[in-house]
């Protein structure tokens, strides 16, 4: 565990092992580096990649937050490719079509990413209705800011930026930065980048 001195780093590892302790997913796979609080929860799969990190002490919230990913129903797949980094607090949650995220992804913190709507949008089933689903692709090497929402169905691109704050309803190509809510291209990240 980095930062926080001794003392910081023992109660670091009792919240950490207390998490581990309430989480419920049986089907976790990989060796992550866990920094801060990490909860894994649900019926499916969760598969880490060599290299993951999950919170950092550097962070807002890093002592009183956790990350949360949460593979619900059994067919749901949740993977973090090879040095994918996360940063604090984040919210994963698939429901059954699937999250990917790619290898060398810097998550930022607060970052939410769903692959449902979680309920049926018709008002007269919205309670045991059919929600809308869909798988959620995050390339290589992406950049999320602090604090966007990922949407279901949604793909980002590889080297893709997206600024903190944005909601991400619509697929994003490779090498651009978007932003805004609706995250729109604002521009290609530029050959001066060496992409």
């Amino acid at each position: 565990m980095r930062g926080g001195g001794r003392l910081g780093e023992l109660i670091g590892s009792g919240r950490i092992w207390k998490y581990r302790a309430l989480s419920t997913c049986r089907r976790v796979s990989g060796s992550p580096v866990v920094v801060q609080p990490v909860l894994f929860l649900g019926e499916g799969a969760i598969v880490l990649g060599r290299d993951v990190e999950l919170g950092w002490p550097l962070s807002a919230q890093f002592h009183t937050g956790y990350c949360h990913v949460e593979a619900s129903m059994p067919e749901a797949v949740i993977e973090i490719g090879d040095g994918a980094q996360v940063n604090n607090n984040a919210f994963i949650k698939s429901e059954g079509p699937g999250i990917r995220i790619g290898a060398r992804a810097l998550l930022g913190s607060g970052v939410t990413i769903y692959d449902s709507d979680f309920h049926d949008l018709h008002p007269d089933r919205r309670r045991g209705g059919q929600p809308r689903m869909g798988a959620v692709e995050l390339g290589e090497n992406v950049f999320i800011g602090d604090g966007v929402l990922i949407l279901k169905g949604v793909s980002i691109g590889a080297h893709s930026v997206i600024g903190a704050g944005s909601v991400v309803t619509a697929s994003i190509p490779a090498g651009v930065i978007a932003a805004g809510n609706p995250a729109r291209v604002i521009r290609p990240l530029g050959e001066d980048l060496g992409i």
